[in-house]
């Protein structure tokens, strides 16, 4: 995809912390080559920023960045901590392969241990975003959020009266064969949004046990598998089918709504509904980095996290909307955004999107080893099905 507080970074000449690197670098040393790969779409919204920082901080830091799709990404960092070696410095993701690499212990504790070096962060995000960084256990930084969803998505030629509930989607679903898509929930956005949020829309028994509190939820997804026709691998698969028109509704995030319609994947009249029971199921992205970074790259990584939560960085997550509204970190408004981002979200965002935000319950998806389990389980119980 096209892809606020205030606490500087010291800068490269007079700050201690850089000039310490430097120093112990030495003087006429090559830049640090910091190597991030991403797994979330997350480069969309912040390589501008990182690029900033590599013009700014001259002959400190090299980027390279490269993509990986999130279930290729553990067995990789498993490979090069097993090698001792580091090929990858910093790890853009979702909650995804953040909880699975907390679960698998493949993320560096941050927090308390690095503290000093990441000051003010902690104390900086959103009223929403703040529970959001509480599920990285202090192996990450949040570093954008999103209220994110689920919604449903839909074609208003071929959906004339889109449903308010589950109960009306999944009448719909069975009217309309075929024509309900959602991709698999441990690779996509809107997917595990739509999976977690289905135990407070269904008022099943404990939305936060899917193992023990989720019989209402998994009998639902059962008889909505009925009339899906086969469940994507990503959300760009779903994206594309919802614009060639051979799916007419699919569950969707705040990011996924705006950004494929300024993209021209999905029609820019593409309508929006939200549940009746509305609950934001929250989303983020973050910075991890894998076990055993040499202490001369980590020390330039945390400088590069730092400036990454400062209030000019953050304002240019808005980006073209794909991860709306994107900042984490309080205060940071739409009018700091840059102008090609204020257009885009005046052309494309929903007028009602705010409000919602502001009316409705927020909660965070499920924890590290539930969130595994949910994804196993949805494999085994829905995924499977379709085999």
């Amino acid at each position: 995809m096209s892809k606020f507080l205030h606490y500087g970074l010291p800068r490269l000449l007079g700050g201690a912390l850089l000039g310490a690197a430097m120093l112990a670098r030495g003087a006429a040393a090559d830049p640090v080559t910091i190597n991030i790969v991403d797994v979330a779409g997350n480069l969309a919204l912040t390589q501008h920023a990182f690029e900033q920082f590599e013009a700014t901080h001259p002959g400190l830091v090299h980027f390279t960045y490269s993509t990986s799709p999130a279930p290729q990404l553990l067995p990789r960092i498993k490979a090069m901590e097993a090698a001792d070696r580091s090929d990858i410095d910093l790890v853009l993701t979702g909650t995804d392969d953040l909880s699975f690499g907390i679960q698998q212990g493949l993320w560096l504790q941050l927090f308390p241990g690095y503290a000093k070096q990441l000051p003010g962060i902690l104390n900086a995000y959103s009223a929403g975003a703040a529970p959001m960084q509480k599920l990285t256990k202090g192996y990450g930084i949040e570093v954008v959020y999103s209220p994110a969803g689920p919604l449903l998505e839909y074609n208003p030629q071929t959906v004339k009266q889109p449903p308010h509930n589950p109960q009306q989607l999944l009448a719909w679903c069975q009217a309309h064969q075929g024509k309900f898509i959602y991709a698999r929930p441990s690779n996509s956005g809107p997917g595990r949004a739509w999976l977690m949020a289905l135990p407070y829309l269904l008022h099943d028994a404990n939305p936060r046990d899917p193992v023990h509190g989720w019989s209402k939820t998994w009998a639902y997804l059962k008889q909505l598998n009925g009339c899906i026709a086969y469940y994507p691998s990503g959300t760009g698969a779903v994206m594309k089918e919802l614009g060639q028109q051979t799916r007419w509704m699919t569950p969707t995030i705040t990011g996924w709504d705006i950004n494929p319609r300024k993209l021209g994947i999905v029609p820019k009249d593409f309508g929006v509904q939200k549940f009746d029971d509305m609950v934001w199921l929250n989303d983020a992205q973050y910075m991890v980095v894998p076990k055993g970074e040499p202490a001369a790259k980590l020390d330039v990584v945390l400088q590069v996290m730092r400036y990454m939560m400062q209030p000019k960085q953050q304002a240019m997550t808005y980006d073209d909307g794909y991860f709306y509204p994107g900042p984490a970190v309080a205060g940071v408004t739409l009018a700091m955004a840059p102008a090609s981002s204020q257009q885009v979200i005046r052309e494309y965002g929903r007028k009602n999107y705010d409000a919602w935000i502001a009316k409705y319950p927020n909660e965070t998806p499920l924890g590290a080893s539930a969130m595994v389990q949910a994804f196993d389980l949805w494999d085994q119980k829905i995924g499977a099905l379709k085999h």
